[in-house]
């Protein structure tokens, strides 16, 4: 009957090896479960001792604590101490140098102080340890990754687990594992789970939903990263239950700071504008076998520019840079722009920038970036200012827009913004279209400048689109069903139509010399003038 029992039981899942059993039986799996765990650690730390000291048993025959207490979060500074013994290639080997550098501790994130400055609310949440649901928008390299870790880290050092997956490879199995497990941990151990989802736009709607009722009911804490307006890419109802938190690009500023800590942890010498070495003399410089790496502070600064806030896209870009020099193996024996003699790996800005090999241009065809662009368009032209105007077509072409995309826009303005102030725009708009058609691009480009151009300097008139606006409007507010052609406007192809006066009484108009007083509205709507809105 025991037995039975135990059977019948409710099954509940070990949080630590996942296995289904019966709830009676949890307590007595759990021990083994976590004494197997110790164990092997024990073992895997005692042979890493052992290979360290040559065989030697633990410190003072005592093993480590288990489970082991997570140690401060790593600072730059402490980053940069990991990475001192190493040459400077063997630094940038490996991962990138973007997520090397990560921060782990929010006094180090650099950037978006109009959200996480001193007193503002979500760094006091932050520090206290009470974190919402959170929505992280902004675009890429403007630091949403790097705060979910940073809120990761401090998590692990409360307790609480963190959970990452993204959206890109993961599937709703994935999710649902993911809730059942922290259902377990909150029913036997009071454990809360922050769940990560970085680019969770690309869940659609029903995998969405998968979150409503745990996000709701506390289960998880969703932090979600997304470089697409969430007003369109993420459910209302999942919205509703979450703090949205917009991030800008970071500025110049930050950027420079950025690089320099990243520069300082590689042990890279940098040049300054009083023509002295400044910047770290350890690292890859603490080899007397390998040259010291010196680089232009103008380089850094034009580094910074060039990324358009893109913080990824800097650390990258640095690192390319230095792993080509290296790799070519070359030596400044005279640094000419600074005027003093430097033996080492030298780079400059023309190295920088060969690395981008051009600017970074943030443009998304498919998203957000899209749409105001070519609304930033509209309106400069709208507004007469051709200067504008050439300025979001440029950036629109630049970031890889298709361009017979903005010549439709285009002949859309002609008649919208332009027509009857100048009737030619249209045909100015129709004949950019065939030309982008027939030579594509980078050649159809001055052809749209040409026309974006003549439409910013055009006469503007909405006397048309107005109207027809009017027009719309009155269809939709007519109250029951809507009126007949008038029989005298009607065509009478056979006999029967003209013996139930079709085209009775209508007068054709090239036949007589003087105006035609003949009514074209229905009955109904004598005397409507749609360009002023109202009835003459």
């Amino acid at each position: 009957m025991e037995g039975s029992g135990a059977q019948d039981a409710p099954l509940v899942s070990c949080p630590v090896c996942l296995c289904e059993l019966p709830a009676t039986h949890i307590n007595a799996h759990l021990d083994g479960c976590l004494q197997e765990q110790e164990n092997a650690a024990l073992r895997a730390l005692g042979g890493r001792q052992q290979q360290q000291r040559g065989g030697g048993g633990a410190e003072g025959g005592q093993g480590p604590r288990w489970p082991p207490r997570p140690g401060p979060p790593a600072s730059p500074e402490s980053q940069a101490a990991a990475l001192r013994g190493e040459t400077l290639a063997q630094k940038l080997e490996g991962k990138p140098l973007a997520d090397k550098l990560r921060p782990d501790a929010l006094g180090d994130y650099v950037g978006q102080d109009q959200v996480l400055g001193e007193q503002t609310l979500l760094r006091s949440l932050l520090e206290a340890h009470e974190i919402p649901s959170l929505i992280l928008w902004g675009p890429p390299g403007c630091g949403k990754t790097t705060l979910a870790h940073i809120i990761a880290s401090n998590s692990k050092k409360n307790g609480t687990r963190f959970v990452t997956l993204s959206a890109t490879s993961a599937k709703t199995n994935d999710v649902r594992d993911v809730i059942k497990q922290a259902e377990n941990e909150k029913r036997l151990f009071k454990r809360k789970t922050i769940l990560f989802i970085d680019e969770i736009h690309r869940f659609n709607k029903s995998q969405q939903d998968t979150f409503l009722p745990h996000v709701e009911c506390g289960t998880v804490t969703l932090i979600g990263a997304t470089t697409e307006n969430p007003s369109f890419q993420v459910n209302s109802a999942l919205l509703s239950r979450c703090r949205v938190i917009v991030l800008e690009k970071l500025s110049v500023e930050a950027m420079e700071v950025i690089l320099k800590r990243a520069i300082k942890s590689l042990g890279i010498r940098m040049l300054g504008q009083d023509k002295q070495h400044t910047g770290s003399a350890n690292g890859s410089n603490s080899k007397s076998s390998e040259p010291p790496v010196y680089i232009e502070e103008k380089a850094v600064s034009t580094l910074a520019f060039l990324c358009d806030g893109d913080a990824r896209t800097a650390l990258n870009g640095l690192q390319l840079a230095v792993q080509a020099r290296l790799t070519a193996g070359q030596t400044s024996h005279q640094a000419s722009t600074q005027g003093c003699s430097v033996d080492g790996v030298f780079i400059t800005e023309d190295h920088v920038k060969e690395g981008l090999q051009r600017s970074h241009i943030l443009y998304d065809r498919a998203g957000e970036e899209h749409y105001n662009c070519i609304s930033a368009l509209h309106k400069s032209m709208r507004g007469s200012d051709e200067n504008a105007s050439l300025y979001w077509l440029a950036r629109m072409l630049e970031g890889g827009e298709d361009p017979l995309y903005v010549a439709r826009r285009l002949v859309r303005f002609a008649s919208e913004d332009i027509g009857m102030a100048d009737p030619l725009a249209l045909t100015q708009a129709v004949a950019a279209y065939q030309g982008c058609h027939f030579i594509g691009m980078p050649e159809c480009e001055v052809i749209l400048a040409q026309c974006v151009v003549y439409f910013a300097r055009a006469p503007k008139s909405i006397e048309v689109y107005s109207a027809y606006s009017n027009v719309k409007a009155c269809l939709r507010n007519h109250q029951g069903p809507l009126p007949p052609v008038p029989l005298h406007l009607r065509n009478a192809p056979t006999r029967l139509m003209k013996d139930l006066g079709y085209g009775k009484g209508y007068k054709y108009n090239p036949m007589y010399k003087e105006p035609v007083e003949q009514e074209y509205l229905p009955k109904e709507l004598k005397g409507m003038d749609f360009f002023k809105g109202n009835k003459m």
